[in-house]
């Protein structure tokens, strides 16, 4: 496959993928039946998804996996998001904290338009992995963060960018401060297709990417030595403790004694 991104470069763009992989940590390490268990899951649910949702042991159990997985992905992907844009012409990312603490820094000496025809030089961003992810206490301490640059150079304008926006926008951004609602045209919430498309001059820039991004972490993940691939042994655990439990095939018994070990009734070999 042909590299075509004009705006990144294949090599700095692996190098950021692999970077975002080894993020990932300790997540990538294969979960165990301790692992698994390791803040007691809900017997009764699991029990009740598996059933209601006609699911195997494997699926359910994979998907439980998936889910304490993800649960704790989000700040990796955030990563991904953000820290891209330090190989992106014109902009910069400032390590945490420096700068008034923003997650990206756009500048053009040539004059950044902005929809309502203003002409502005700076772009600072806070970035968002998706819409919701705010509460009006923290919509409103970001916007007062915006609105105060805003005082602090009038070459300038604010946005809150969205990895997952509600639709492709760039608008002003209108919220609650205080009881009061507010407004600012160069204040401006912005989905991140239209970031990369202001950034690189490209419509389709965010698209483009994304249409790279699976084969290129299919590369970095079979060719990269210290990038570990999981290998979950939950299932076969839960058989071994059925077996040890007296009840051979009774995942169900085995799932129960995870949460339930001490109680009343579910000891091991307990009602046989």
């Amino acid at each position: 496959m042909g590299w075509d991104l004009d705006f990144i470069s294949e090599e700095d763009f692996t190098k950021h993928v692999k970077a975002t992989i080894e993020k990932y940590g300790e997540k990538l390490e294969s979960f165990d039946v301790k692992r698994f268990n390791k803040n007691i899951i809900d017997p009764v649910k699991l029990i009740f998804d598996k059933t209601v949702y006609g699911s195997t042991w494997d699926t359910i159990v994979s998907n439980e996996i998936f889910r304490q997985r993800d649960k704790a992905n989000n700040n990796d992907i955030g990563y991904f998001h953000q820290r891209i844009f330090q190989y992106i012409a014109r902009c910069r990312v400032p390590e945490n904290g420096r700068e008034g603490g923003w997650d990206i820094i756009y500048e053009d000496e040539n004059g950044i338009s902005l929809p309502d025809g203003d002409l502005v030089r700076r772009v600072y961003v806070e970035m968002k992995n998706k819409h919701n992810t705010m509460n009006s206490a923290s919509a409103g301490k970001t916007y007062r963060k915006m609105q105060d640059q805003l005082l602090q150079d009038d070459d300038c304008a604010c946005f809150l960018v969205e990895a997952i926006a509600q639709k492709s926008q760039n608008i002003k951004w209108e919220t609650t401060v205080d009881k009061n609602k507010v407004s600012h045209r160069r204040i401006r919430r912005v989905s991140i297709d239209r970031f990369y498309a202001m950034v690189t001059g490209q419509e389709d820039a965010f698209f483009q990417m994304c249409m790279k991004l699976p084969h290129v972490i299919e590369s970095v993940v079979r060719c990269a030595e210290d990038v570990k691939v999981p290998r979950d042994t939950v299932v076969d655990g839960l058989y071994g403790m059925a077996a040890r439990s007296g009840y051979e095939d009774d995942l169900a018994r085995a799932v129960y004694m995870l949460g339930f070990r001490t109680y009343s009734g579910f000891g091991a070999g307990s009602g046989k």
